[in-house]
């Protein structure tokens, strides 16, 4: 088996008739072991075709797949059961999966240091909810781009596909908290929710026969996929049965069909205060906590402490208004 950890590569291992590593000639291994290739591998491994993982990668189909076999030449395993479908590890693949990881882990360590060298430059993924990135992050980041131009930053909002753990960003802000991984996070605040509507249907349910209560309100909630979330809950149980008037799979058109009047929906406050909504009820017990999430191997790197900080501050100066209502 290669044994790779981050912090060195220790006797590498060669492979007998029966296909068993075993110990060979580990330091001309480690010549012919070529780091393009192993991040072909994992590419692969983590997109599961040839096509997805060379879009990636930004390479082509065939350079790929030769660094694949250039590595399984090197290595004299097999990595992958190769299908019409796309690439499946095989068991030796995933043996050396947690290895190539570490190895990667340990680049991006190795690179962050390096460029601290020359100043805080290089690539940044941020994976954030969409309402965060739009309406606070993105028209804050001028200023820290001003500081710091020669820092690069991708902004992920389909945070349902992002895995710090495969790498896919460095790091994130999440409305909950890791349980497991090598991940460091900090709580920065509360993503306060209320029960918003328009002026318009404010108007309306004073026609209602029971206004006090919601039951025969019109509603907006979300849609089947995403029926697990708190605020979805919520809804269904003020309807006591009923069906939601609209469904949407975002918070920005949910904002814009309470804006149409098409009824009440579970808002972000600081969300509902932008789109002038009218707050019929503040605290429903969906809020969320806010924390920030890093990979581990990557806290101390200069650039992922710069962006960490801009992050961290930034949320706090707006504690009180992505908490509650605005009075």
């Amino acid at each position: 088996m290669l044994l790779l950890n981050t912090c060195h590569v220790s006797k590498m291992e060669n492979t007998s008739k029966n296909g068993k590593l075993i110990s060979n000639n580990g330091n001309k291994l480690l010549h012919d072991l070529v780091w393009d290739d192993t991040k072909a591998f994992l590419a692969v491994a983590r997109t599961g075709t040839l096509s997805a993982a060379a879009q990636r990668l930004s390479i082509g189909v065939a350079t790929l797949s030769r660094k694949v076999d250039r590595l399984e030449e090197t290595l004299k395993i097999p990595l992958f059961v190769r299908h019409q479908s796309g690439y499946q590890l095989t068991e030796d693949g995933r043996d050396l999966l947690a290895k190539a990881e570490a190895l990667e882990a340990a680049a991006s360590a190795f690179a962050s240091e390096a460029t601290a060298q020359a100043g805080i430059s290089g690539k940044l993924r941020l994976a954030t909810a969409e309402n965060l990135a739009t309406h606070l992050i993105l028209p804050a980041l001028p200023e820290l781009r001003t500081s710091y131009p020669d820092l690069h930053i991708e902004i992920l909002t389909d945070v349902s596909s992002v895995n710090l753990h495969r790498r896919d960003a460095d790091l994130a802000i999440r409305m909950v908290k890791p349980e497991s991984g090598n991940v460091t996070l900090r709580r920065l605040g509360t993503l306060g929710f209320g029960l918003y509507a328009s002026k318009e249907y404010m108007l309306k349910r004073q026609e209602l026969a029971n206004p006090e209560s919601y039951e025969d309100d019109h509603c907006i909630s979300w849609s089947e996929a995403q029926a697990h979330l708190a605020a979805a809950q919520w809804i269904r149980r003020a309807l006591k049965g009923r069906q939601p008037a609209v469904l949407t799979s975002s918070l920005a058109t949910q904002v814009v069909a309470a804006k149409a009047g098409l009824g009440l929906a579970v808002l972000p406050h600081f969300l509902a205060a932008e789109a002038g909504l009218v707050c019929v009820e503040a605290n429903i017990g969906v809020d969320q906590q806010i924390y920030l999430v890093m990979h581990s191997d990557l806290a101390h790197s200069p650039r992922m402490r710069v962006m960490a900080d801009f992050l961290a501050e930034l949320i706090i100066k707006n504690r009180a208004r992505l908490s509650g209502p605005l009075q």
